[in-house]
């Protein structure tokens, strides 16, 4: 992120490592979002697809678009170098299909594509992007006549581990420093809202939401879960002051256990996601 938001909600500090802890269920939803998207618009031989993954993250999933498509041309888009480090280091270069996939820092609040592609892909981003909605018209003018732009994003800021997040970020100890830092509350649409949004951009849409029970394993496994998210904006306010940091860490995580018990097998999590496809007419 820009040094100059190094503080914003939208430009928090990243830790790759913090985040793939938990990749075998963060990665769940974009495999079933994978699972939606059509076939792309048919190519002359040689003219291999065109897609964009809009928020890469470290990598790990823009590679699954390799397997589905592998002749491809894909590029994962993010704008927090140390994501976009981790994942050219482990992810970059020639697919195994014939292929090829690059990363390149790009900002979603911005960037507008200058060329055409056969899919837009974002997993798990839009919630950092505010007034996300009023990007959709530039990404779809840029699809090819049958080309699909495709998301996630999570619909559980109204869940515990958020609530509790924000009660204490305006607590009088932390509302000074913190009471501006977490805007949730119009950080993504429902269902239907968007729906109307990108039918009206002419698209034939399939939206859809889904609740996973996660079971987490572990010491304080959805501390450790939030640590790699949600948390990011509170953690990057308060890298500075690692006495502050822990003692917001220390309360956030006695709310937590209660909100959350341990079973006997796991920490059930829910967690609810929202689904959308659009398929730009032929």
């Amino acid at each position: 992120m820009p040094a100059d938001h190094a503080h914003d909600i939208h430009s928090p500090t990243w830790d790759p490592a913090q985040y793939l802890r938990h990749s075998g269920h963060r990665a769940r939803p974009f495999t079933d979002l994978l699972a939606r998207i059509p076939a792309l618009p048919a190519r002359p031989p040689g003219d291999a697809p065109r897609i964009a993954d809009l928020g890469c993250g470290p990598g790990n999933v823009t590679a699954l678009l390799a397997d589905r498509w592998p002749t491809a041309r894909i590029t994962g888009y993010d704008n927090a170098p140390e994501m976009l480090d981790r994942a050219t280091v482990e992810h970059a270069g020639p697919t195994p299909g014939g292929g090829l996939l690059d990363f390149v820092r790009a900002d979603a609040r911005t960037w507008t594509p200058q060329e055409p592609f056969d899919l837009i892909v974002s997993n798990a981003t839009f919630q950092w992007v505010p007034g996300h909605t009023g990007r959709f018209a530039d990404w779809i003018a840029a699809l090819r006549p049958g080309g699909t732009f495709a998301f996630q994003v999570p619909g559980n800021f109204s869940a515990p581990s958020h609530r509790l997040m924000r009660a204490l970020a305006h607590a009088p100890r932390w509302r000074d420093r913190l009471g501006d830092v977490l805007r949730h509350e119009d950080a993504v649409r429902e269902p239907a809202a968007y729906l109307e949004e990108l039918t009206g951009l002419g698209c034939t849409a399939d939206v859809w939401e889904t609740t996973y029970l996660h079971l987490l394993h572990g010491q304080d496994p959805v501390l450790d879960w939030v640590k790699g998210t949600g948390l990011r904006p509170v953690l990057t306010v308060l890298a500075d002051d690692p006495e502050a940091r822990d003692a917001f860490l220390d309360e956030y995580r006695t709310a937590l256990r209660e909100a959350y018990p341990a079973g006997a097998h796991g920490t059930p999590f829910p967690f609810r996601r929202i689904f959308a496809v659009a398929t730009k007419e032929a």
